[in-house]
């Protein structure tokens, strides 16, 4: 795991962030999958995509939307460790390499942001599953404050 190569983030930033994907006012999908952060810290977060069956695709292994959201997502909150909490994020590119087939297993993920812009952030994130890679990619995200 990376997540002792990162900084610790004050508690105000942590607190904001300990209710993601359990927001009060409405589902979002993350929630809907049950994305669960694990570790966060400055530009690092880490992110449980507990096994549920409705995950599965017919073949019998995790559905590989359900892991290209988990790798989309693990990103948001170590980006979102540096900016305040109106600050908005969107994908531009996400390449992802599938590795390794899930089998009614969580999956861990790991995303660290490895660049800052003024307006783009480039991000790497992989996920495990018992100790195994099964996914990783670099992701890349614009980032803005609202109008």
């Amino acid at each position: 795991m990376r997540a002792d190569r990162f900084e610790p983030l004050p508690d105000d930033v942590l607190d904001r962030w300990s209710t993601f994907g359990r927001w009060p006012d409405r589902q979002y999908f993350p929630g809907l999958l049950g994305l669960e952060i694990e570790e966060l810290k400055a530009d690092y977060c880490r992110m449980r995509l507990p096994f549920r069956p409705e995950h599965e695709q017919p073949a019998g292994v995790v559905h590989g939307g359900a892991l290209a959201t988990l790798m989309d997502t693990v990103v948001v909150p170590a980006i979102g460790s540096a900016y305040g909490p109106e600050t908005q994020y969107m994908t531009l590119t996400m390449n992802l390499s599938y590795i390794g087939a899930v089998r009614e297993a969580d999956v861990v993920a790991e995303g660290w942001v490895t660049r800052r812009g003024r307006s783009t952030v480039f991000c790497r994130a992989e996920a495990m599953c018992e100790d195994r890679l099964v996914m990783e990619g670099s992701l890349i995200y614009a980032v803005r404050e609202p109008r």
